[in-house]
């Protein structure tokens, strides 16, 4: 791909023409059209079928060879799209292994940059929190060094610089729901129809061999090496996983951190589940929302908050479906029929009054198990709902004025409790 990358740039050679264009009132540097690249491919490789070539620089744009610069989806059109070459220095064979805290200058620099242009999307920011948390300790270094790059080079250059690093950035943290191109899913692996009769996987774990096998994987041919390298690799990131969810939930783990006012484990006072049960949060129980949408969702207050935010935002009929698909499984058994048939009218039936949003194999799918009604028939429709909130909803109410100013308000009450108590204990 490299070679083709590298004659596709050579003037002398008869590469693709790479023009500044007008848009507008302003110029857009250093592109070429999709256009230009598949008549290239098809002039330079010999290809007839231009079919063909579309799906050669599809796969080239996969890779994040070259990329589009208006949006983020990384394939090839035949037409007037705007696409530019990537940098060779973010090329992967200069061994580009990208880590989280460069990811995390990345996002600092877009929220520094034009944010007209550059303004970051839901799950970026939702990335760039996640990040400041579990980089708190060393967050000033990461900004400092944002700052330091954004200053670097003249508009032009940058802006051709921040569309190769987005690319990049496209192709080893993508948008959800977009394929990672630069790495392989064990557990897809293991759930291919006829396992038993692949004779190597990708990671190089020899199966029982049969010689009908419909099943094709590419074989392993390195050595037994490189399976134990991959392991232990594996066993190294959930270790780093394991410790940063430990540093997290330290606070609330009472074998770490000694349980406030106690533990009524151990004690004969149960001061502690009564807070845990009050309707007025303590600001650990508000911080604790922030980890996950599960923690929300099990707070009987967090959830409560959770629907006025999106009572505000008129999407309320997403969790008031999730929470009646959650009541439906406890049920008693000649209930559950009727309860099937409720839950169709508001929300899934034509013309309902509190219609979802779903995507039409889960709408089908539903639709068929309505027929036989039982517990787990919205099971499929619920996780559909889940996945939409956890990626929209979610993240908008972490940045909501109405859970920050919640947020704000119990640490102001935490700390005015203990300046109270070290005043009494002086």
């Amino acid at each position: 791909i490299e070679d083709i990358i590298t004659r596709m740039q050579d003037d002398k050679t008869g590469g693709v023409p790479i023009r500044t264009v007008k848009s507008f009132l302003s110029k857009i540097p250093s592109v070429v059209t999709g256009a230009d690249i598949v008549q290239w491919l098809m002039k330079n490789l010999s290809i007839e079928d231009p079919g063909e070539a579309i799906h050669l620089g599809s796969l080239i744009a996969a890779q994040g060879y070259v990329f589009p610069i208006s949006d983020h989806v990384l394939t090839l059109k035949d037409d007037g799209t705007f696409y530019r070459f990537q940098a060779p220095y973010f090329w992967p064979s200069n061994c580009w292994e990208p880590e989280n805290t460069d990811y995390a200058i990345y996002l600092c620099k877009r929220t520094m940059q034009n944010k007209a242009r550059l303004e970051l999307a839901d799950y970026e920011a939702e990335n760039l929190a996640r990040l400041q948390r579990a980089f708190a300790r060393k967050w000033e270094f990461i900004f400092m060094q944002a700052e330091a790059q954004v200053k670097k080079k003249d508009k032009t250059e940058r802006k051709i610089l921040d569309s190769q690093e987005r690319a990049f950035w496209d192709v080893h943290r993508p948008v959800p729901g977009c394929v990672n191109t630069t790495e392989m899913d064990i557990r897809k692996c293991r759930r291919m129809k006829n396992p038993q009769k692949v004779k190597k996987s990708v990671y190089g774990v020899t199966e029982e061999s049969q010689p009908q096998s419909p099943v094709h994987v590419t074989e392993h041919s390195g050595p037994d090496s490189f399976f134990f390298f991959f392991l232990s690799f594996f066993f190294f990131f959930i270790s780093v996983s394991l410790i940063a969810y430990t540093e997290q939930y330290v606070e609330y783990d009472p074998f770490i951190t000694p349980a406030e006012p106690s533990n009524p484990w151990i004690s004969d006072d149960t001061a502690l589940w009564d807070i845990e049960m009050s309707k007025e949060p303590s600001q650990q129980r508000v911080k604790r929302w922030g980890f996950s949408m599960d923690e929300v969702l099990k707070d009987p207050v967090g959830r409560d908050q959770f629907l006025r935010f999106l009572e505000s935002e008129f999407s309320s009929e997403n969790l008031r479906f999730w929470l009646a698909v959650q009541d439906l499984k406890k049920q008693p058994l000649q209930d559950v029929t009727t309860r099937v048939e409720e839950i169709w009218q508001e929300f899934l039936a034509p013309g309902a009054q509190s219609a979802i949003n779903l995507d039409s194999h889960s709408y089908e799918k539903t639709s068929q198990n309505v027929k036989d009604p039982g517990r787990y028939t919205y099971e499929d429709a619920q996780e559909h709902i889940y996945k939409l909130m956890k990626s929209d909803s979610y993240a908008r109410f972490l940045r909501s004025n109405a859970y920050q100013d919640l947020l704000l308000a119990k640490k102001k009450v935490s700390v005015g409790k203990d300046v109270l108590a070290s005043l009494s204990t002086s």
